[in-house]
């Protein structure tokens, strides 16, 4: 039974001692260039869901109407299409840069409707980390965070003024 044990925990040590050298050796990619490793977005996925908890059944204090969707629009304009875009625009310089690549929010693809608000606002609020997307709990206020979640859960049904605050030139 002992050298069982011994080869189990030597074992053990061998695993995380290759991986150490890896990791001294330059041998794990970093840059933003590259691909994902096995199974990364998958675990990522689990940490996060993990973390939002009870947070996903939240409800948004708000009324969805025409001003909260405008003022959603202002913020995201502000502060959010840095890195995801306006409508009609392509990737910005810094989205470009990031990675993995920030979903284009407003574009058909990459739109969030099926989420849960309390899960973007939980988002929004705190952030993720290790993919650039920072939280917003130390510069936007409350309302402004549901007032942006709001607009990303129904940004399928905004009017034309909405739209139009959306619109970007970017190239």
């Amino acid at each position: 039974m002992k050298k069982i044990l011994i080869g189990f925990f030597s074992g053990i040590c061998l695993i995380l001692l290759s991986g150490y050298v890896i990791l001294l050796s330059g041998g794990i990619p970093v840059a933003t260039k590259g691909e994902p490793f096995p199974f990364e977005r998958y675990f990522a996925n689990k940490a996060i869901h993990i973390a939002i908890g009870q947070e996903v059944n939240k409800k948004s204090p708000l009324l969805i109407d025409e001003i909260n969707m405008q003022n959603g629009a202002k913020v995201y304009m502000n502060s959010c299409a840095v890195c995801h875009g306006g409508l009609g625009g392509q990737l910005t310089s810094i989205a470009k840069g990031l990675f993995p690549k920030p979903p284009q929010l407003l574009e058909l693809d990459d739109q969030i409707i099926d989420d849960p608000i309390g899960e973007v606002y939980w988002k929004v609020k705190n952030g993720i980390r290790l993919t650039g997307m920072p939280g917003f709990i130390d510069s936007l206020s409350e309302t402004e965070i549901w007032q942006v979640s709001q607009l990303l859960t129904n940004v399928n049904k905004i009017s034309v003024e909405t739209k139009s605050i959306l619109i970007t030139n970017q190239k």
